[in-house]
């Protein structure tokens, strides 16, 4: 299906239930049952909908069951939605009544750099203090 934008999408209809991974380079809209993992770009599920997998998404807008894992960039938990897995996240809201039974984990978009410094000691033998208003380059 095509949206006006031009943007392609694909919808699991609620009476349909897939047994084994869904894949898609689409998003996708579930309505139905997964049995299985479920990547796509951006995901949007129905109330009534069931997914038994880990979900990898870039975004997804959850409002109904799923059980196990759920990565995504951009994740919002509706209030009608029930989680049982661990939630890795880099935006999350969880609107008023929606329910997770899981870890939480930020995910690390950029991972502390600590390179080696030089420190070049004065030949006076002065010690070297560093400070709250000390600046190191």
């Amino acid at each position: 299906m095509r949206s006006n934008s031009g943007h392609t999408f694909s919808i699991i209809a609620s009476d349909v239930e897939i047994v084994g991974n869904l894949s898609a380079r689409v998003d996708l809209h579930i309505d139905g049952k997964v049995q299985g993992d479920v990547t796509c770009g951006n995901l949007v599920q129905g109330e009534g909908s069931f997914i038994a997998g880990k979900v990898t998404a870039e975004s997804a807008k959850l409002s109904g069951h799923v059980e196990g894992l759920i990565e995504a960039n951009d994740l919002v938990i509706e209030s009608s939605a029930r989680i049982k897995g661990d939630v890795v996240y880099s935006n999350l809201t969880i609107a008023p009544g929606g329910q997770i039974e899981g870890k939480f984990s930020h995910k690390s978009t950029a991972k502390p750099s600590i390179s080696a410094a030089s420190v070049h000691v004065g030949a006076g033998g002065d010690p070297f203090i560093l400070t709250t208003d000390s600046k190191v380059a």
